[in-house]
C-alpha cells in the first residue's frame, strides 16, 4: 500500500504554526490584514473567497472582503487595487482568478505591488524566484514542496518530472525542485514520448488539467505521485488528473483529490502573508 500523503492534515499543522507566529507578532503590536477581491459571482471562486477568509480568522488575522459586481470595468478594478496598495493596514492584496473576459488578467497581476503579491503571481515575485533570491512563491508549488518535505520524501538528487507547464503551476514547481537539488524535466502537450519520459520520474507532478488521464502506464513502480488537477467525474465526484484506482498500486506515495495538495494552497497563501509582516517592517 503506498503512502497517502495527507494534504489536510499538513496544512491544518501549518495553519497553527502559522497561528503562533501571528500570536507573537500582535504581542509585538504587528497586525496583519489580507485584502480578497471577488469580481462575479461564479460558484467555485466564492467557495475558495469563503475559504480564505475562514482560514484568515482561524489563524489570527484580519480579511477585507470586496464582492465586485460582474460589469465592474478593469479601470474600477485597477483602481481599488491602487487604494489596496497604498493603504498601511493591508498586507496581502489576492484578486480571485479568474477574472471576467473583459478584464485583462496580467494587468491586474502587474498592478498589485509586489510587496503584497501574497500569490506569487507578479513579474517580480517570479523573477525573484527564477534567480534564487527572496519573494512570494505561487502557493501550490510551494505547497507541494511542503508536502513532499513533511512526509519525509527526500528530493535532492530524484529524477523530477512536471506534467504541464502553466505559469501557476508548471514553472515555478519546476524552479522549486531545482532549488531543493531535484533533477527536473518539465513535459507539455507538444513533448514527444511522454510516457517513456514521465516513466523516469521518482517524483512525478501531474498539473495537465485533464481527468484521470495518467494511468499507470506513465508511472514508474514505487514513484511519488502528486495530483494538482480537480474536476467533477461523471458521477459529480472530485477527481484528478491521475487515475488514482489505476495508480495508486504501484506507488510509493500520492496525493488523494480532494484532501490531497488543494488545502496545501490556502496554507502557503497564508505563509506568505505572514512573512509579509517581515517585508513590509
Amino acid at each position: 500500500m503506498p503512502q497517502i500523503i495527507d494534504g489536510k492534515a499538513i496544512s491544518a499543522q501549518i495553519k497553527d504554526e502559522l497561528k503562533e507566529k501571528v500570536a507573537s507578532l500582535k504581542e509585538a503590536g504587528v497586525s496583519l490584514c489580507l485584502a480578497v477581491i471577488q469580481v462575479g459571482n461564479d460558484p467555485a471562486s466564492s467557495v475558495y473567497v469563503g475559504n480564505k477568509k475562514k482560514a484568515c480568522a482561524y489563524i489570527g488575522v484580519d480579511s477585507l472582503s470586496y464582492e465586485l459586481p460582474e460589469e465592474t470595468t478593469q479601470e474600477e478594478l485597477l483602481s481599488l487595487v491602487a487604494d489596496l496598495n497604498g493603504r498601511a493596514d493591508v498586507n496581502g492584496i489576492l484578486v480571485q482568478l479568474p477574472v471576467p473576459a473583459h478584464i485583462d488578467e496580467d494587468a491586474v497581476i502587474r498592478a498589485i505591488d509586489p510587496m503584497k503579491d501574497v500569490d506569487g503571481f507578479h513579474p517580480q515575485s517570479v523573477g525573484a524566484l527564477c534567480i534564487g533570491q527572496k519573494g512570494f512563491i505561487s502557493c501550490t508549488p510551494a505547497g507541494i514542496i511542503q508536502l513532499l518535505k513533511r512526509s519525509g520524501i527526500e528530493i535532492a538528487g530524484k529524477e523530477c518530472v512536471i506534467i504541464g507547464r502553466s505559469n501557476i503551476v508548471g514553472k515555478p514547481m519546476a524552479l522549486l525542485l531545482l532549488r531543493e537539488n531535484g533533477t527536473v524535466t518539465v513535459t507539455h502537450s507538444k513533448t514527444k514520448d511522454l510516457e517513456e519520459v514521465t516513466k523516469r520520474a521518482d517524483i512525478l507532478v501531474v498539473a495537465i488539467g485533464k481527468p484521470k488521464m495518467i494511468t499507470r502506464k506513465y508511472v514508474k513502480e514505487g514513484a511519488v505521485v502528486i495530483d494538482v488537477g480537480i474536476h467533477r467525474n461523471e458521477n459529480n465526484k472530485l477527481c484528478g488528473d491521475v487515475d488514482y484506482d489505476d495508480v495508486a498500486p504501484i506507488c510509493s506515495a500520492i496525493t488523494p483529490v480532494p484532501g490531497g495538495v488543494g488545502p496545501m494552497t490556502i496554507a502557503m497563501l497564508l505563509q506568505n502573508l505572514v512573512e509579509s509582516a517581515a517585508v513590509m517592517r
